[in-house]
């Protein structure tokens, strides 16, 4: 029976940059190995010939060793730059992600603020507006209670026939909805 094979995501993660890197330890693996053979050969040359091949050899190991730093130094750069870009790639793909989670956080602010204001309207509690419009409107009420305060100071009439005009005032005004009501009803 065929087993199922899962991979996570960190894995493919990875295996991606691994993959990148691979072909280049795998490279670098072979020159190692290729420079083993080299020594080992020169070594074995030299035993079967003798003082000459000895000297040959050494040489020839020195050359080696010199070809071989050319090439480490080589191989380094290409792998630095590779690490680089790929650390690049990591860094910008991680900057994507954290703008990405910052919008979607400020959408979900944005709709439960927007929820909790249309709650809040439902049950009748007004809006940090509404209650700066009706600050506003106490203040310019209360300034023209102001003004009327000081005009009926300034004028000559006593306050106890200015309540009597205001109570026969309303007398009349009473009156006279009364009178129109009735005659509706009849």
């Amino acid at each position: 029976m065929a087993k199922k094979k899962t991979v996570s995501k960190t894995s493919s993660n990875k295996t991606s940059i691994m993959s990148s890197v691979d072909p280049l330890v795998e490279y670098g693996r072979d020159i190692w190995l290729a420079g083993l053979g080299a020594m080992s050969l020169a070594q074995q040359e030299s035993g079967k010939i003798g003082g000459k091949a000895l000297e040959k050899g050494s040489k020839l190991f020195d050359q080696l060793v010199k070809e071989g730093s050319k090439l480490e130094k080589t191989t380094r750069k290409s792998v630095d730059t590779t690490a680089d870009d790929i650390r690049g790639g990591i860094e910008s793909r991680v900057d994507r992600v954290r703008q990405t989670a910052a919008n979607n956080w400020d959408k979900l602010e944005t709709v439960f603020e927007d929820r909790v204001a249309r709650a809040l309207g439902r049950l009748g509690v007004p809006t940090a507006d509404e209650i700066q419009e009706l600050i506003n409107e106490v203040n310019h009420l209360s300034r023209e209670v102001r003004e009327l305060n000081k005009q009926v100071k300034g004028t000559p009439v006593s306050s106890k026939s200015a309540v009597g005009q205001t109570t026969s005032a309303s007398k009349k005004t009473a009156k006279k909805a009364t009178s129109k009501t009735t005659a509706k009803a009849a």
